[in-house]
């Protein structure tokens, strides 16, 4: 995980930057924070140390307590200078909020703070996230501000539509939410191992519907298939999500398309494949369903519970995996229950022509359904077998794209030679035909 550096400047979604660092705390980084004087009249310094479990810092005359090291790293041997020391370790530099008087100061060198002089010793990747009433985001001075900073390779996350700290006000000037913040954070200190690719994700659990009102269904939240989602995007891939029946906010970046019933999801998937690298197959989708569905709402009546026929649905990911081009790569999932699983999942895996199939035992409540955690093993065509421990499902899809990435690498190597092969076969080709005209120009020369 990452050295993460937060400076927070004087606005009221200084809030925010609370979030922001517990879920960057949560998935694993080690996270310090620095503010302005003026920050502390909206956020006060003891909730960001509650946190990150390290001191917050406000000037760069204080001293620092950790002398310079982040979280779960021992001090340093010597006091070092706070605008300095904590930068120059820093993985990624982030200032959000970004007021304008703070946008305005960093375009133009000055150092005048502590958020200020570090960016101005930064030579990590810096990103800010500005935030500021709509009439002053708008304003030429900020805009251009903003344009000089973007020109030196700072990143900008840009403020969000939304309702303004002005009562009764909205505007573009919100600031972007927590998990944006978090994901331009990662996105610049993570490899972008998939850049280029095309990743198209299922997510959720189908719905196969009774009546107008019941259905057959299952408990996947669809947290598992945003987070690989997410994880993809930070590796540079392009993502399209097909989410059946999730009821959760879109991972930032992606294309998301709804869908309830399996044939939904096969028809939405069917639309999108051919022009993926890497479908990730983590919906759960019913093996069956009604065969009849009733138009309206089946009534209880007093001759009993009704008896319903169920039919086979189609299996999405063997539909796909018939149509797939050689330089496709397919993932699966394999949600089983108890012993035994491991054997299943290898059968599916071989079955199915699969790349990579990830299994995990729902057995366990703690990493079942609907769940913050999971715990699998990831199996390869090639086989392999990768054990991941019990984390945060971010981290468990990092492990999965981990795997895809190292499997899209071989791949495009292999494309790149065949490429070359071939290149140098048409060329040996040519080569002959020539000789041979040339041959035989000067055999006719000859006889002539």
């Amino acid at each position: 995980m990452a050295r993460l550096l937060l400076g927070v400047t004087g606005s009221i979604a200084a809030y925010k930057a609370i979030e922001t660092v517990r879920l960057a705390s949560a998935a694993g980084h080690s996270v310090r924070v620095i503010q302005t004087p003026a920050s502390e009249r909206f956020v006060g310094r003891a909730s960001f140390e509650a946190i990150t479990g390290a001191p917050v810092l406000t000037s760069e005359f204080e001293a620092d307590p950790a002398r310079g090291a982040y979280p779960g790293e021992p001090p340093g041997a010597h006091q070092p200078i706070s605008h300095l020391a904590l930068v120059e370790r820093a993985d990624a530099y982030l200032i959000a909020p970004a007021s304008a008087d703070a946008l305005a100061r960093l375009a133009h060198g000055l150092a005048g703070d502590l958020v200020a002089a570090a960016a101005l010793a930064a030579t990590c990747p810096m990103a800010v996230a500005p935030a500021m009433n709509d009439r002053m985001w708008l304003s030429p001075a900020t805009q251009a501000n903003v344009e000089l900073l973007r020109a030196r390779g700072v990143t900008v996350v840009g403020p969000r539509q939304g309702r303004l700290a002005s009562r009764g006000e909205e505007g573009l000037g919100r600031l972007a939410e927590p998990e944006e913040l978090l994901e331009a954070l990662e996105g610049m200190v993570r490899t972008p191992t998939l850049a280029g690719a095309r990743v198209l994700v299922t997510a959720g659990g189908t719905r196969e519907p009774i009546d107008a009102v019941r259905y057959i269904g299952n408990r996947s939240s669809g947290r598992m298939g945003y987070a690989l989602a997410r994880a993809a995007r930070r590796r540079g891939a392009q993502v399209d999500v097909v989410a059946a029946n999730v009821a959760l906010p879109d991972p930032p970046g992606a294309t998301v398309v709804r869908v309830g019933t399996a044939a939904e999801l096969l028809r939405a998937c069917e639309q999108r494949f051919a022009r993926c690298d890497v479908l990730l197959m983590a919906a759960a989708v019913a093996d069956f369903r009604p065969a009849a569905p009733a138009a309206g709402k089946l009534k209880k009546d007093r001759s009993g519970p009704p008896t319903i026929a169920l039919e086979p649905t189609e299996d999405v990911l063997q539909a796909l995996a018939r149509r797939r081009a050689p330089n496709q790569l397919l993932v699966g999932f394999a949600a089983e229950h108890g012993p035994g699983g491991e054997v299943y999942a290898r059968e599916k895996l071989e079955r199915k022509g699969l790349d990579a199939i990830v299994l995990n035992d729902i057995s366990d409540a703690a990493i079942g359904f609907d769940s913050e955690c999971n715990e699998v093993t990831i199996l390869t065509a090639r086989g392999e077998e990768r054990e991941v421990a019990r984390a945060g499902k971010l981290k468990i899809a990092e492990a999965v794209l981990d795997v895809v990435a190292e499997l899209w690498t071989q791949r495009q190597k292999l494309r790149t030679a065949a490429t070359a092969r071939d290149v140098r076969g048409r060329g040996d080709g040519v080569g002959s035909e020539s000789d041979g005209a040339e041959r035989a120009s000067s055999g006719s020369a000859a006889r002539a």
